[in-house]
């Protein structure tokens, strides 16, 4: 028996990166990116028109909903007369209104007084966004211009 030594062998250096971790990393971050993505936008679209607007030519008479400078509600409907309704109403006659018509032909606006706080429009927004009206308009009255 000769006694040979064994040599521990030096392993290779890899020149390569392992790559695996990181896409493990970044799919479990896009997913969770995709879960939170639809949370952060709560809150309700809201286009407001420019004081040099023109004004909107409609074939079908638009639903307005009114709200004096106390926060009180009112519904126009069909340019009929103007009739006091509270916020449950509201969403019930305007709901019965979204279920009847074609929710993309049917136009809402809110007409809020100037005076008023910015509250009562909000829960109004809210009130028809919940009844099913997918579309709110925010009524103004055009400013004079120094030429007229």
């Amino acid at each position: 028996m000769s006694g040979t030594i064994r040599r521990p062998r030096k392993r290779k250096l890899k020149s390569e990166i392992n790559v695996v971790p990181y896409i493990d990393v970044m799919l479990v971050l896009l997913i969770i990116f995709m879960v939170t993505a639809p949370l952060l936008t709560l809150g309700v679209d809201v286009e407001l028109p420019k004081s040099n607007a023109r004004s909107i030519e409609t074939k079908n008479d638009p639903v307005v909903v009114q709200i004096d400078d106390k926060g009180n509600y009112f519904l126009v409907v069909k340019a009929g007369k103007k009739e006091a309704v509270s916020a449950e109403t509201l969403a019930t006659k305007v709901g019965a209104l979204v279920k009847q018509n074609d929710k993309e032909k049917l136009q809402v606006y809110i007409a809020g007084d100037g005076r008023s706080n910015y509250q009562p429009i909000m829960d109004a927004m809210n009130i028809l966004q919940n009844a099913g009206v997918e579309k709110v308009g925010l009524m103004s009255q055009p400013e004079k211009s120094a030429r007229q």
